[in-house]
């Protein structure tokens, strides 16, 4: 029987707004399926009349209870993550009918084996480089057998016009992000990276992909008119980068405090900006090969070599006119962890910009450090 959590009444007013709204849906026979990463192709959940939604942990109120579970000295996301839905905190999670997971990191495989005793939960295997031809081969068998899970798990058919007609409307939405996230290339930018990033993560929670692509659509164009009128005669700002791991979890303390202290952040490099955004799906071509080629060609870490990461930083620094790139490191992410070197060598050596590493995770006590850090890395670049 379809009911709310036990603890609902106990949930903050946001949180069960979360739970309402995804209630509603699952009263009208909707089906609901959970992911976790950029790697997850969204347009075969779409083709099945389902709606995905994005589950990745970005607070720290559920690390405790994960910890009751999960090696502490794990990386914050992979805790907030499990720990919101182990815990019932987290509403998509709740009334997720499955998860289409993936093998990127160590601690997200080994998660995905927990949450598999609490919903039906489907790993695809993800590929450790995508250099050769067996690589794709073997990611577009993956795609099949995805689609095959998700049309046994859901009881439905994924016919090739509903996952063609997905491909398009998803590369429809694609357009509008990175439209709207192009508005970092204006100097100084009529939006804060803190509003463009908050706005890009709300619509992974909003089911209506229509109305996602209408919504940034007119952010996008309201904020060109207030730049010319308002914003292009205003003084200039140093022009930050952030790139490195998802920000979600530290969006305050980073992304926020670099702009109170009066920079701009013009970009994102990293799954909480255009990192999947930026290629669109071949709609020309078989559309589960298309999807294999389009989603192997994400620029994460995971990924050995990872020359498509630097090709990214350099279309940033040079088309967004950056002055100053910060890396954002969860703790116990050890992939990009190890990348921030080679990133650090690119930025400084080649790009002769100034670079800044900030490791962190999702609690406070770390705030005071990270602020006396960024402040001389501000005032440096002037």
């Amino acid at each position: 029987m379809l009911r709310l959590p036990d603890n609902f009444q106990h949930f903050d007013e946001e949180r069960k707004e979360g739970f309402l709204e995804v209630y509603e849906y699952k009263k009208q026979g909707k089906k609901v399926v959970g992911i976790y990463c950029s790697y997850t192709p969204w347009e075969l959940i779409y083709a099945a009349g389902a709606i995905p939604v994005s589950l990745c942990g970005g607070g720290s109120d559920t690390i405790t209870f994960a910890e009751t579970k999960l090696p502490s000295n794990l990386c914050p996301m992979v805790k907030s993550s499990f720990g919101a839905a182990a815990s019932d905190n987290c509403p998509y999670f709740y009334f997720s009918d499955m998860v289409l997971a993936e093998t990127t990191c160590d601690g997200k495989k080994k998660m995905y084996e927990m949450l598999g005793k609490l919903k039906p939960v489907h790993i695809m295997q993800l590929p450790p480089g995508r250099d050769s031809n067996m690589s794709l081969q073997f990611w577009y068998n993956e795609m099949v057998r995805a689609k095959e899970v998700i049309e046994e798990t859901l009881g439905t058919t994924i016919t090739e016009e509903n996952l063609k007609a997905a491909i398009k409307l998803k590369n429809r939405e694609r357009k509008a992000v990175l439209d709207f996230y192009k508005l970092g290339m204006l100097n100084p930018t009529p939006l804060s990276g803190y509003e463009m990033s908050t706005m890009v993560d709300a619509t992974e929670y909003c089911f209506d992909i229509e109305e996602n692509i209408k919504t940034l659509q007119q952010r996008t164009i309201k904020a060109k008119e207030e730049y010319e009128t308002i914003y292009e005669s205003k003084p200039k700002k140093p022009r930050i980068l952030i790139t490195g791991c998802p920000i979600g979890g530290v969006r305050d303390k980073i992304v926020a405090r670099v702009e109170e202290m009066g920079a701009d952040v013009v970009g994102l490099e990293s799954c909480s900006g255009p990192r999947e955004k930026k290629d669109l799906v071949d709609e020309t071509k078989d559309p589960l090969w298309a999807l294999a080629e389009k989603y192997l060609r994400v620029s994460c870490s995971v990924m050995s070599p990872n020359d498509e990461r630097f090709e990214a930083l350099d279309d940033f620094i040079h088309n967004y006119d950056v002055d100053g790139v910060i890396e954002v490191v969860l703790h116990a992410c050890h992939t990009f962890a190890i990348e921030a070197d080679m990133v650090k060598d690119y930025v400084m050596n080649e790009k002769n910009l100034p670079y800044i590493c900030i490791t962190t995770d999702y609690s406070e006590t770390d705030s005071g450090q990270i602020d006396t850090r960024l402040e001389a890395f501000i005032e440096m670049i002037g």
